[in-house]
């Protein structure tokens, strides 16, 4: 029997009011017997009723409380659930907790509401996760981009594609099982079918480079040699006095991070120790920390200054940094331009933005400089300003489950062009139809959904 599950919704930490939900087929039974309302009617559906929390054993009163019910299948969680907005006081909520729990109720474990409600149907498992990911979203924009996962065009999308895959398997199959009745299927039908959904879906890993940003960040980082501003670029992307700022060579000596929202997006941003070779134990610690920043960043941001002699330090850190897509930043324009003109006699390929380098030429003080930055930044990041209509795919599950599909039809379209008998396709469509449902969740298994609901937080 599926037992009944409890727990915090909201967030730990005093507030004025603390949500505990309760889902399952005792669900309204023990609201009933801790919650008295003021009035004696029957609740109806999501009307919140005010009353009191009460010890059925000893009568005392916990809290002034508001229950809201909602009865399934037209719950979140298609089971009768119950809402006790009790107030948001740690002992409060513990008090009211620990109750429920002793009436009959099991602590929820991670995602398990979320979890019931893909399991009864109320929502496929791309919308699930999407579920994580409006709660977890750091920008209005990633917000968005959830909440239209959310709205499940994605699952509805790729279960089209699905049935329509099935169709033509089972014409194949019947074909193979009862030749002499079914005729072949048409080979050209098969291939119109595999050629549209392999453009869709190559369309919607397109759009998953911006969708993956928009729900995970990106990691940026800026480096350089000492001195060249590179805690002023920092200080100017987080638009605050996050890192110290000094003529002093070597400042910084550890990696300092903090974020900064460009266009939706956020940066998970490293100012890191100036690259020189240093006979400071603490100072080569944080060049040595700085290193393993720049190999594991997916955006660097180089920082040289154009207004010196450009010296050892700075041109091995143009080289040092070339790994990666990068921002190559001439700064301090405004004090000289004698770096700027030996970079572009020894590095011309780096100051004509080649091999995958944009360089920017100018001082990270100036608001025009700063925007340069930030839009080069969107440019490498993610390939511009993202449609969070389109960031449908997003995690690398679905991801790597659609590049199989891909994979598969493009295998399908082959077998067609060469000739081959539309069976020989079979395997491939059973694979394309397996990847689509395990975005979908109708393949998925149940270590797989172990794994995705553990990641959630307790209570949704």
């Amino acid at each position: 029997m599926i037992d009944t599950i409890a727990a915090v919704a909201t967030p730990p930490g005093v507030s004025a009011v603390a949500i505990i939900r309760l889902s399952g087929p005792c669900a309204h039974d023990i609201a009933q017997r801790c919650f008295i309302g003021l009035r004696s009617a029957e609740p109806s559906p999501g009307a919140m009723r005010r009353g009191w929390i009460c010890d059925p054993q000893t009568g005392e009163r916990l809290d002034e409380a508001l229950a809201v019910y909602f009865f399934g299948p037209h719950s979140f969680t298609g089971e009768d659930v119950v809402e006790l907005h009790v107030h948001g006081g740690a002992g409060v909520v513990a008090a009211c907790l620990t109750l429920v729990l002793r009436l009959g109720a099991r602590l929820a474990a991670a995602g398990e509401f979320t979890k019931r409600a893909f399991l009864n149907g109320r929502i496929d498992l791309a919308q699930a996760e999407a579920v994580a990911d409006l709660i977890s979203a750091e920008s209005e924009r990633a917000a968005k981009a959830a909440v239209q996962r959310l709205a499940g065009g994605v699952g509805a999308d790729l279960r089209d594609l699905r049935t329509a895959l099935l169709e033509r398997l089972v014409e194949i199959e019947a074909h193979v099982d009862y030749p002499d009745e079914v005729p072949e299927p048409d080979a050209q039908a098969l291939a119109q079918c595999a050629q549209a959904q392999h453009e869709r879906v190559k369309q919607l890993l397109q759009d998953s480079r911006g969708a993956r940003v928009l729900r995970d960040g990106l990691v940026c980082v800026i480096a350089g040699p000492p001195n060249a501003g590179k805690s002023s670029l920092m200080n100017a992307l987080v638009r605050t006095d996050r890192a110290i700022v000094s003529a002093t060579p070597g400042t910084t000596r550890d990696v300092i991070e903090d974020r900064a929202i460009v266009d939706g997006v956020v940066l998970r941003l490293f100012d890191t120790a100036g690259l020189r070779a240093s006979e400071d134990a603490i100072e080569a610690e944080g060049i040595a920390r700085a290193a393993r920043a720049i190999d594991d960043a997916e955006l660097l941001i180089t920082v040289i200054d154009g207004s010196e002699k450009l010296d050892a330090n700075g041109a091995s850190a143009l080289q040092r940094t070339s790994h990666a897509p990068r921002i190559v930043v001439c700064n301090k324009l405004d004090l000289g331009t004698q770096g700027l003109r030996e970079i572009r006699e020894r590095f011309p390929d780096i100051a004509a933005g080649r091999n995958g380098a944009t360089f920017i030429a100018g001082s990270v003080l100036q608001p025009r400089t700063q925007d340069e930055i930030r839009c080069a930044i969107a440019r490498l990041g993610w390939g511009g300003i993202i449609d969070a209509n389109q960031a449908l795919i997003a995690n690398a599950r679905q991801i790597e489950a659609l590049t199989r599909a891909s994979r598969a039809l493009e295998k399908v379209l082959e077998a067609v062009q060469r000739g081959h008998p539309v069976d020989v396709a079979s395997a491939e469509i059973r694979e394309a139809v397996s990847a689509y449902g395990e975005v979908t969740g109708d393949t998925v298994t149940e270590e797989v959904l172990d794994g995705i609901f553990s990641r959630f937080c307790v209570g949704k």
